[in-house]
């Protein structure tokens, strides 16, 4: 029976609206199940952030139908409180899952656990939070990250095979309440005691470029016959190698560093730095980001005591 012109054109107008909607809904649906990772970073002035910022981008473009990025740092790599603004501009979007890497082992503990009561996952990367101060909180924060005093160790093993022991050397540490610091430091102490190095100063180079070459002048003048610099991140070699030639000294005092940013590659080439530890900075972000999207979706992680292990290589002039 053929309907009515008028019906014929409710019937037409209801398919037709059902055809639209139905695939609308279906997207809204889907953008509302993608997720949004928040990335906060210390400071984008230290190209090793600034790499894994763009790794970090480029992995979310090829997985844009996964989840969203939102990637933030802040200008000096001591700047807590800037840190702390972050995470809680962060919490008001009601991002899905924070990855960060803390400026403070302690400091970034209190506004994370506000984070986590606001029902977003938290995970750690490149510094370890303070075991202590989670515990004292009730969090349990997942480390993805390398084995910083591993890393370290390897650099400082192959230093003290181009010295003699007995030879004088100096530590120039990261911020000294930084757990990743702490635990490079160690690194290092554990190479150069075993070699029976004489280690005659630790001082702090704040991971920065500008104060890592003051340390190290220090050290230049103060010492003498300091055979080496171990320096905590390349940042900070940087400086070291500009104090060694301001010192007439170069070729006669090794500088090793930690992270193989670009920067310091040509070094490594011309021996001005004699080696540094790679933790692939574009890959360590992309390790966080895929353990919070698992843990947004609930999945099981492979976890040992609250730490998912990721790699780090040494780094020596390129054969």
């Amino acid at each position: 029976m053929k309907l009515p012109f008028a019906a014929r054109l409710l019937a037409v107008a209801m398919l037709t609206a059902s055809a639209v909607s139905l695939p609308l809904s279906s997207a809204y649906a889907d953008d509302a199940k993608k997720p949004t990772v928040a990335l906060v970073m210390k400071s984008l002035a230290n190209e090793f952030f600034l790499t894994m910022e763009d790794g970090a981008k480029a992995y979310q473009k090829d997985h844009s139908a996964d989840f969203d990025l939102i990637s933030n740092g802040i200008k000096n790599e001591s700047d807590t409180s800037a840190q702390i603004d972050i995470v809680n501009q962060m919490i008001v979007k009601k991002v899905d899952a924070l990855v960060i890497a803390p400026a403070d082992s302690k400091a970034l503990a209190s506004v994370l656990k506000k984070a986590q009561d606001a029902g977003i996952k938290v995970v750690n990367i490149d510094n370890q939070l303070d075991a202590d101060v989670l515990k004292s909180k009730g969090m349990e924060v997942p480390f993805v990250g390398p084995n910083n005093r591993k890393g370290a160790k390897l650099v400082g093993d192959y230093l003290a095979k181009q010295l003699t022991a007995g030879d004088q050397v100096g530590i120039i540490e990261g911020v000294p309440t930084t757990t990743n610091a702490q635990q490079r430091t160690a690194g290092f102490k554990d190479a150069m005691e075993a070699a029976q190095m004489k280690i005659v100063s630790t001082q702090s180079g704040n991971w920065e470029i500008d104060k890592g070459n003051a340390v190290a002048s220090a050290m230049l003048n103060e010492y003498p016959n300091l055979k080496a610099l171990l320096a905590g991140n390349d940042s900070m070699a940087l400086g070291a190698v500009s104090a060694v030639r301001a010192a007439g000294k170069a070729g006669k005092v090794q500088v090793v560093g930690y992270d193989n940013i670009n920067a310091i590659k040509p070094m490594l080439k011309d021996g001005r730095v004699l080696a540094t530890a790679d933790q692939f900075a574009a890959r360590q972000a992309v390790f966080g980001i895929d353990t919070a999207l698992k843990m947004v979706k609930g999945e099981k992680l492979d976890i040992k005591d609250g730490v998912i292990e990721t790699p780090v290589e040494l780094v020596t002039k390129p054969q």
